[in-house]
């Protein structure tokens, strides 16, 4: 597995974050990203995950709730990629990926543009 700090992980994310152009960060609604080093024990593999109530679902009684969670997860991606660029790379496409949900962006949607 490729070696990769936690931290330079997380500074990964937040330049990917850095790099989602500002008319649609002007848009996000409640949401809020971490990073953990691990996925749920049932799917091992798995880059990134979205909770919440993606905007395009939200209405009227939509108040009071707790932020969406986006969670970008190290190890996996550490355990897929083979250099430094790799994981640049594909944490970008995985915090695009989480943040398209937020939009109410589904899976087939994404993968049409590019984003699996």
């Amino acid at each position: 597995m490729l070696e990769m700090t936690r931290e330079e992980f997380e500074e990964l994310v937040a330049e990917a974050l850095d790099r989602i152009p500002p008319e649609l960060t002007r848009l996000m609604d409640n949401v809020a990203v971490f990073v953990e080093d691990e996925p749920p024990a049932q799917d091992p593999e798995l880059l990134g995950l979205y909770e919440g109530t993606p905007l395009t679902d939200r209405g009227e009684w939509y108040a009071g709730v707790l932020p969406d969670r986006i969670t970008i997860y190290r190890n996996p991606t550490l355990r897929m990629c083979e250099d430094r660029e790799s994981v640049v790379a594909e944490t970008e496409v995985t915090v695009v990926h989480e943040i398209a949900h937020h939009f109410g962006i589904d899976d087939e949607r994404l993968h049409d543009l590019g984003y699996g």
